[in-house]
C-alpha cells in the first residue's frame, strides 16, 4: 500500500480521498452514488464512537429501542414544516411487479417514525418524562453531491427523541445534550467546536428552535456535527401526542429530539487530526492499539528467535493489561511495516530487536511524534498508560490550536468577503436580525461571498453588538453578532 501522495495543506480533498482509501475506511465502489461500504478498520472507530454515545445517553435516563426502516408518507407529511423533508427521500412504491397500497419512504430522520406511536404509547403525565434512543441505524436522504463521512444517500445515525409534560423540561434536556457534545465530541474525539443556535430560517423543519455543534475542516469549511432541537409542541399537535395533565384535562406534550452526526464527527477525526502519513486517532478509538514489531537479522537466527519470543511475551502482556495489541510477524521489512501501521493511525508503535532483547528492553513510539523511548518490559505496562496520555494530550492540544487560529473578526462588508474567500474559516460579524426576518440579508450575503454561511449566534452565552454596530448587508442596527463561514 503505497502512502499519501499529496500533503494535506496543499491539497485537503485528495489528501482526504486518499486517507479514506488507504487507512481501510470505507470502499466507494459499491455502485450506487452515495452509497458506501464501511471497512472493518473504519467501522470499529464508529462502533466505538455508538458506545461513548449510548452510554452518555443511558447515563441521563435514555432506554434503547428500534424502528423499522420505513415511514408512511401520511406520516411523512403531517408536520406541515417537516414536509419539507419529502424531495430528498426515497420512495418504495412496488413489492416484485405490483404496486404497493400506500407507497412509503425510507426515513431521512425519525420523528415521522416515531412519533405516531407516541401518540398510542402515552396517556397520563405520570408516564413522563420519556427518553428514548435508537443507535446504529441508517437514514436515507437524496443528496445530489455526496461524499463519505460528510455527505451521503445513506448514512450512519444516531438519535434521540423525547417526551414531556413541561417545556422547561425539554429546554433542560437541550443542556443535556450539549454536554453529551462537550464529553463525547470534544472529551474524546479531541474535536473542537462552538456552539450555536442557528437563525430561525435556519431551523430543523417543525422545531422551535435548534443547536448545533460547528467544527472547522482544514478547507476552513464548516463541518457540523450534532444538532438538538426544541420541537415545543409541533409535532406532538401534528401527531396528537396528548397526555392528561393533573387537572384531568388533555394536553399536548413538549418534545425534543437529539442527533449527534456520526458519520461528520468521523469526518471530522480523519480530517483535523490526521497527517501526511495518513489517519491520527485518540488512543481509545483504533481496532488496534498497540503494534509489536519485531526486528529480525536474517544472519543472526538465535538472536532473532529471542526477538520473537520478547514480542509474544510483550503482546500477551498488553492483552493482558487490557490493551488491544497486534505483533506483526510477517515478512515485510520493518519500514513498510512501520508506513502501514502510521497510515491506520495506531496510536503506539513498540519496537524490538536483538539489542533490546537481550536487555529485556523495547523501544516506543507514539503516533504524535518521532522520538523513540527506550522502556524495560517490566514497566511496559505503566509506560504506556503514560504515553497513552501524552498521545491524547499532544491530538486535543494540536487540535485546540488548529481551531483557535481559525476565527477572525470582520471590520467591514468587503474585509467579509475578502476573509471568506482567502482564510475562509469562522468569520464573526454584527447582523441585522436572526428571527425569521434576516433571511433575505443572509441570502444577499450567501450570494455576495460565494457560499458564505450564517452560522448562528454562540450559545449559551450569545455576544452583544456594540451600540454602533449595524449588519453589514443592510446597514440596520445589529441586533446579533453571527458567524458566517462556508459549509459543506
Amino acid at each position: 500500500m503505497k502512502g499519501i501522495t499529496v500533503s494535506k495543506k496543499e491539497d485537503f480533498s485528495e489528501w482526504y480521498s486518499q486517507v479514506v482509501a488507504k487507512a481501510d475506511l470505507a470502499d466507494i465502489r459499491f455502485g450506487i452514488q452515495g452509497f458506501i461500504v464501511h471497512k472493518p478498520w473504519g467501522f470499529y472507530i464508529i462502533k466505538k464512537m455508538y458506545e461513548f454515545l449510548e452510554a452518555e445517553v443511558e447515563k441521563q435516563g435514555h432506554v434503547p429501542f428500534l424502528f423499522p426502516r420505513a415511514v408512511k408518507e401520511s406520516d411523512l407529511t403531517r408536520e406541515a414544516e417537516h414536509a419539507g423533508f419529502t424531495p430528498e427521500v426515497f420512495w418504495v412504491s412496488e413489492a416484485g411487479s405490483k404496486k404497493i397500497e400506500e407507497r412509503f419512504a425510507l426515513p431521512p430522520t425519525g420523528e415521522a417514525q416515531i412519533y405516531p406511536m407516541y401518540a398510542l404509547w402515552f396517556r397520563s403525565h405520570g408516564e413522563l418524562p420519556f427518553k428514548g434512543y435508537q443507535s446504529r441505524i441508517s437514514v436515507f436522504r437524496h443528496e445530489m453531491t455526496t461524499r463519505p463521512f460528510l455527505r451521503g444517500r445513506e448514512f450512519l445515525f444516531f438519535e434521540t427523541h423525547n417526551v414531556y409534560y413541561g417545556h422547561h423540561e425539554a429546554l433542560a434536556q437541550i443542556e443535556q445534550d450539549l454536554e453529551t457534545c462537550e464529553t463525547v465530541i470534544r472529551g474524546i474525539c479531541k474535536i473542537p467546536f462552538l456552539y450555536f443556535k442557528r437563525p430561525d430560517w435556519d431551523r430543523f423543519k417543525g422545531a422551535n428552535a435548534t443547536f448545533t455543534p460547528d467544527t472547522l475542516m482544514p478547507d476552513g469549511k464548516r463541518n457540523q456535527l450534532a444538532s438538538t432541537h426544541d420541537l415545543g409542541t409541533n409535532f406532538a399537535e401534528a401527531y396528537a401526542i396528548k397526555v392528561f395533565g393533573p387537572d384531568e384535562k388533555e394536553h399536548y406534550v413538549y418534545q425534543t429530539c437529539f442527533g449527534p452526526g456520526v458519520w461528520r464527527i468521523m469526518a471530522a477525526m480523519i480530517g483535523i487530526h490526521g497527517d501526511d502519513t495518513g489517519l491520527v486517532l485518540p488512543f481509545v478509538f483504533p481496532a488496534i492499539q498497540i503494534v509489536i514489531i519485531p526486528i529480525i537479522l536474517t544472519n543472526d537466527k538465535e538472536g532473532s528467535q529471542k526477538v520473537v519470543s520478547l514480542s509474544k511475551k510483550i503482546e500477551k502482556e498488553l492483552q493482558k493489561a487490557g490493551y488491544r495489541v497486534r505483533c506483526d510477524n510477517s515478512e515485510d521489512s520493518p519500514g513498510s511495516k512501520y508506513s502501514h501501521w502510521e497510515m491506520l493511525g495506531v496510536p503506539i508503535r513498540i519496537e524490538v530487536g536483538p539489542k533490546e532483547a537481550a536487555k529485556e528492553s523495547c523501544s516506543l513510539v507514539i503516533r504524535t511524534e518521532r522520538e523513540r523511548h527506550v522502556i524495560t518490559v517490566k514497566s511496559l505496562v505503566s509506560a504506556v498508560k503514560k504515553y497513552a496520555q501524552k498521545l491524547d494530550k499532544d491530538i486535543h492540544e494540536r487540535a485546540e490550536t488548529y481551531f483557535t487560529g481559525n476565527t477572525r473578526i470582520a471590520k467591514n462588508y468587503n474585509e467579509l468577503k475578502s476573509l471568506v474567500e482567502k482564510h475562509r474559516g469562522f468569520v464573526r460579524i454584527p447582523f441585522c436580525t436572526v428571527g425569521k426576518e434576516g433571511e433575505a440579508c443572509a441570502d444577499q450575503l450567501k450570494a455576495d461571498t460565494k457560499g458564505g454561511y450564517v452560522c448562528g449566534t454562540l450559545y449559551p452565552q450569545p455576544q452583544k453588538p456594540q451600540s454602533n454596530d449595524t449588519c453589514f448587508v443592510c446597514q440596520k442596527k445589529a441586533t446579533a453578532i453571527v458567524y458566517v463561514a462556508k459549509s459543506y
